[in-house]
């Protein structure tokens, strides 16, 4: 029979659908991608062609060239030009878009999956996402940053290059307002946060964890929202991601490259978003916040009734999903 499970942490409902679920070798992508070049004339991420891009803001130089670089986005969603102006017409509110949206371009390399990356330059990355976290909340204007990847034309990419972005905006976002009141109700009822316990619940019950080392734990939720929907969270309570140490880094980088690995070789590189859901810095001792990093395998698509009622259905059993991430052998 379905189930209907409750993810306490977005506060949403999904259905587990046990009659209508798949083998997870079953979710595997059609081999369907193109061969791409390591070098593209045309694509303005690539070696040579800086000067098709915006303004660098930060860059991790190699050997012969750079290995990390930080551009503008040449069709920002917010603007970095003017102040932060509210507007109240009636029942009419309006923001103007300042902000900030910078892309990161991972590697000089347009072919090179970011699974395949080293893992050093991983830890850049991460240095990199840290770095430009830090340097976005100096402004004022800015109330929430957002850091994500799209990987994959169903997860919303436009250019393949590898590369990540960052937003941030003047307002605080709706989701991210829910799911602090849920965190918020949850220590108000048992003066825990609710990212421990839930920590603590999948560790103690064991059957969706994926890894667990000395500073994160990689598992997919019991009530995932959908198929193999996967969560990192470290194991020392803090709200900003800007709080991690270069231990964490290093142990970050190992649990992010193997999870997209274990996806790349276990689901024949699928189509993927990841986030990392934070506090800003000045709240990063707030006891019910903690952050994390989400990843979302586009392998199904939401449909009338998800948009008509908010409520998942999962077509695969986070159970056997993760016993199935366990299995894949990574190189």
């Amino acid at each position: 029979m379905p189930e209907l499970r409750l993810n306490l942490v977005t506060r949403e409902w999904v259905i587990i659908a046990t009659e209508r679920a798949k083998r997870p070798e079953e979710f595997k992508s059609l081999p369907t991608r193109k061969a791409v070049p390591d070098f593209l004339k045309g694509c303005p991420f690539c070696p040579g062609n800086e000067e098709k891009t915006p303004k660098e803001t930060f860059r991790i130089n190699g050997d012969k060239n750079w290995r990390i670089r930080v551009v503008q986005n040449k069709f920002a969603a917010l603007s970095e030009i003017g102040e932060k102006k509210r507007v109240n017409n009636g029942i009419r509110r309006m923001v103007n878009g300042v902000g900030r949206h910078e892309v990161i371009i991972e590697t000089p390399q347009h072919d090179v999956h970011p699974a395949l990356l080293p893992i050093g330059h991983m830890e850049d990355l991460i240095h990199i996402y840290k770095n430009r976290f830090l340097d976005a909340y100096r402004d004022p204007r800015v109330e929430h940053v957002i850091i994500f990847k799209n990987h994959g034309e169903r997860a919303g990419t436009s250019l393949e290059h590898p590369h990540s972005q960052l937003i941030a905006t003047p307002v605080v976002p709706a989701q991210y307002r829910d799911r602090m009141e849920a965190a918020t109700h949850y220590f108000d009822d048992t003066g825990v946060c609710l990212i421990c316990d839930e920590l603590q619940s999948e560790l103690s019950e064991g059957k969706r964890i994926i890894m667990d080392t000395g500073h994160f734990v990689t598992f997919i939720p019991y009530a995932a929202l959908s198929p193999f929907h996967t969560w990192i969270f470290p194991k020392r309570h803090t709200a900003a991601f800007s709080d991690i140490t270069e231990p964490e880094i290093a142990d970050l980088a190992v649990h992010l490259k193997s999870i997209l690995c274990k996806l790349y070789y276990g689901l024949n590189n699928p189509d993927y978003n990841y986030v990392i859901r934070s506090a800003k810095p000045s709240e990063s001792r707030n006891e019910y916040v903690h952050w994390y990093l989400a990843i979302v395998p586009r392998i199904t698509r939401t449909a009338g009734f998800e948009i008509g009622s908010g409520i998942y259905i999962n077509t695969s059993l986070p159970e056997q999903s993760a016993e199935f991430l366990r299995a894949v052998k990574v190189e």
